[in-house]
């Protein structure tokens, strides 16, 4: 019982301590055919942040530039950015030939924090902060979704990826050259080399299998580093090494009782840093055959917090930017190894019931384990509540989110048809306009005279026209009362155009309706109100709240000096945008795509508040997991989803890419579709993307707003990350919603505050 106890004591304590479990290595080994080039966080003579450097004349990074993690594969090294500021990460990787030379240099992430980086050979994988989702590059075989659990810790191999759930199981998906048993237990480290994998469980116990294991030494361990058929280990007693594999590989012998901090492997190569001055020690090839590669190195990455303590001797190694933590297994779990004791016999379990010599009796045993049991379940309990609230809020009932006067959205209708070929389709006008007066969603619109509005218009005439809608075009108008208004009138057409024209007065018809549906159920700040409607014999029309500072469209394409001339102006505008699409998509019942964003839709109120507008086109969404099929793809040309228009495959990602390109119209200054420098038109994206992504986002920004200040320019380098992330081309890759009004609120805090996104905070590492 006493041996259970403990066992339930430690696996409760390891849970306790696992979200906090994460691993970034600060050295690197890239072995190509007749090359080996490695990496490290070099500790700065002056004292300032550590830097990247490498065993050759490459040299990637400088003193300016905060680096959280390092890896490397067969040709390339990348590294991993964390920005306090923002919540976000950032991963740039160079490639190189066989003598060393950069070849190339590209950023491949860069969105919501990471807290682990691993290569393979070839492959690079990481696991996004909260949410432990795993994400893998260079690798388009690879998919995600074959695992179906999140994961602490993960191990990348030649063709395969292991990974360490919350309960410290193992999963591995494997590639057709590996073929590994089913795991069992709980393990707290993970590693992976070419084609072998190990754990160490939760006694320090170690566990090998796959292709070139060898024999596996007994003792305790609490670090790992696999190459190709070769491994060492970390021991967790006096902190000594011990190798083994392939070609009796072992530990060169003046290495074999030396301290160490961290081991790290690839192939062939083994490199490790000592525990007494930091310097970095790699062996290899040749039995007996070492060499110093860097005085002093980082021995580990810098954390905000130490939940174990900090490493000894490294209180200034990070400068103000963390601590070297300690060992990540916590406290309790750093004992000894001792081999599992024989099961007592009936006999000596009656004897131990009554008091023992360890002073436990039976019943308090129990108690304790009951009770261990009981927290652990709480622990297990709240460990997925949090999963299932975090980021995005419990929500007890389902009434929407409310608006700024406290009244919650209204549950609408859903969305109709009209039979096909029906002529005219008035009577099914008039039958919709029924059904949304007797359920009450119509109850609170004001009903206008046809006479009212043409009074309030000229009688439509051209000089009160602003602007075209998705039915018909939009008139100002002033009412009795003094109130200025926006009318949207519907195209009717006349009887002779009607014999030919059923289809087009339809869809006419359908989009007055999308409209008066949607609105009349929808209540928030950042969407256009709606204060009435008009039906009148053949007149149909909309009276909207006036917008007296126009769309977004003619103060970025039209207006020579306009207020949205700075970049903390546009990017909130930005944000009340994606304020207004997040609340269709995840708080309207039911939920809705807009399918047409587009500048020319996104209008300013009085106190520059953007606010979007025109329904005409919106549909109910499907749930997360469904989609549209086979709907005629709509929208407006430039903003319009490829895959939407390829495939007819409508999802909330398709207004996710229309406000991508927005984004990208507020950053370069450029239409959707525009003409370059020799007259031939380009799209936006194709000309914004590829500069942003090489992290030259001022060779496209507007030249109609100043230049960013030192602490605007992350925010507005963030807010073009983000652009590319909504227009890349597959949906499923493209950001929610809620994910964009985060990002962008991240964003807009740090431009109005200038020292918390300074240069000297934002680089900083988690």
């Amino acid at each position: 019982m006493a041996a259970l106890f403990n066992s339930i004591l430690k696996l409760l304590l390891f849970l306790s301590f696992l979200p906090f479990i994460s691993s970034l290595s600060t050295i690197s080994i890239s072995e190509t055919s007749n090359h080996t080039l490695i990496c490290a966080l070099v500790l700065s003579p002056n004292g300032n942040s550590p830097f990247l450097n490498c065993s050759s004349s490459l040299i990637v990074g400088n003193a300016n530039v905060s680096i959280s993690g390092v890896v490397a594969g067969d040709g390339f090294v990348c590294t991993l950015r964390n920005f306090l500021a923002s919540s976000s990460s950032a991963i740039h990787c160079w490639r190189f030939s066989s003598n060393a030379t950069v070849m190339e240099y590209k950023r491949i992430y860069r969105g919501p924090a990471l807290h682990q980086l691993e290569a393979g050979n070839s492959h690079i994988c990481s696991l996004v902060n909260r949410t432990n989702r795993l994400e893998c590059w260079q690798w388009p075989q690879f998919n995600s979704s074959s695992f179906l659990q999140t994961f602490s810790s993960i191990a990348v191999g030649q063709d395969f990826i292991c990974g360490l759930s919350e309960s410290g199981r193992i999963t591995c998906n494997y590639g057709t050259s590996v073929n590994f048993p089913v795991i069992d237990g709980n393990y707290s480290v993970i590693d992976a080399g070419f084609s072998h994998a190990c754990a160490i469980s939760l006694n320090h116990s170690l566990l090998c299998w796959g292709d070139g294991v060898g024999e596996t030494p007994i003792d305790d361990f609490k670090a790992l580093a696999l190459g190709e058929n070769r491994t060492c280990a970390l021991r967790s007693t006096n902190e000594t090494v011990v190798c083994w594999g392939q070609d009796n590989f072992t530990l060169p012998t003046a290495l074999q009782e030396t301290p160490f901090v961290s081991i790290e492997a690839k192939r062939r190569v083994f490199c490790g840093v000592l525990k007494f001055n930091y310097s970095l020690y790699c062996w290899g090839e040749e039995t007996d055959n070492f060499r110093m590669v860097f005085e002093r190195v980082l021995p580990g990455p810098c954390r905000s917090s130490c939940p174990y303590g900090i490493l000894d001797g490294s209180g200034t190694v990070c400068g103000q930017i963390g601590s070297i933590c300690e060992s990540l297994l916590p406290p309790l779990l750093q004992q000894p190894f001792s081999p599992p004791t024989p099961e007592p016999s009936p006999q000596s379990q009656d004897e131990s019931s009554g008091t023992s010599g360890s002073g436990w009796s039976g019943k308090m045993v129990a108690l304790l384990v009951f009770g261990c049991v009981g927290s652990l379940s709480l622990l297990v309990s709240l460990f997925f509540i949090y999963r299932q609230c975090d980021g995005r809020g419990c929500r007890v009932h389902n009434s929407g989110r409310l608006d700024e006067n406290g009244a919650p959205a209204e549950q609408g209708l859903s969305q109709h048809q009209n039979p096909p070929g029906q002529p005219g389709g008035q009577p099914v006008l008039e039958k919709r306009l029924s059904e949304l007066a007797s359920i009450g969603n119509a109850g609170h619109l004001e009903e206008f005279s046809l006479q009212v509005l043409l009074e309030a218009t000229d009688n439509f005439s051209e000089n009160h026209k602003i602007g075209t809608g998705s039915f018909g075009s939009v008139y100002y108008g002033i009412l009795d009362n003094g109130r200025q208004v926006a009318i949207k009138r519907a195209e009717v057409l006349n009887s002779s155009t009607r014999v030919g024209g059923t289809r087009r007065q339809e869809d006419k018809d359908h989009a007055f309706l999308n409209e008066l549906e949607s609105l009349s159920r929808l209540h928030h700040k950042n969407l256009v109100r709606l204060l009435g409607f008009c039906e009148d014999c053949n007149e149909l029309a909309l009276v909207y709240e006036y917008m007296i500072n126009g769309t977004l469209h003619e103060h970025l394409h039209k207006l020579e000096d306009s207020p949205l001339s700075s970049w903390t102006a546009r990017i909130k505008v930005a944000l009340d945008a994606a304020r207004g699409i997040e609340y269709l998509h995840e708080y309207a019942i039911p939920q809705i795509i807009h399918r047409d964003i587009k500048s020319s839709n996104i209008l300013l109120d009085d106190t520059w508040t953007a606010k979007v507008s025109d329904f005409g086109l919106s549909m109910m969404g499907p749930g997360d997991d469904e989609s549209h099929l086979s709907i005629h793809a709509a929208g407006t040309v430039g903003y319009m989803d490829p895959e939407y228009y390829r495939l007819q495959k409508l999802t909330k990602k398709s207004d996710v890419y229309s406000f991508g390109v927005v984004l990208l119209e507020l950053l370069t200054g450029h239409r959707a579709i525009h003409e370059n420098e020799n007259g031939v038109p380009r799209h936006v994206v194709d000309y914004a993307v590829p500069y942003i992504a090489q992290d030259e986002i001022h060779r496209v920004l507007d030249r109609k707003v100043p230049p960013p200040t030192p602490y605007e320019i992350e925010a507005v380098a963030y807010v073009g990350y983000l652009a590319v992330d909504c227009v890349t081309q597959g949906g499923r890759d493209r950001p929610s919603m809620t994910d964009i009004v985060n990002s962008l609120d991240r964003a807009l805090t740090a431009c109005m505050a200038p020292p918390l996104f300074s240069r000297s905070t934002t680089d900083t590492s988690t």
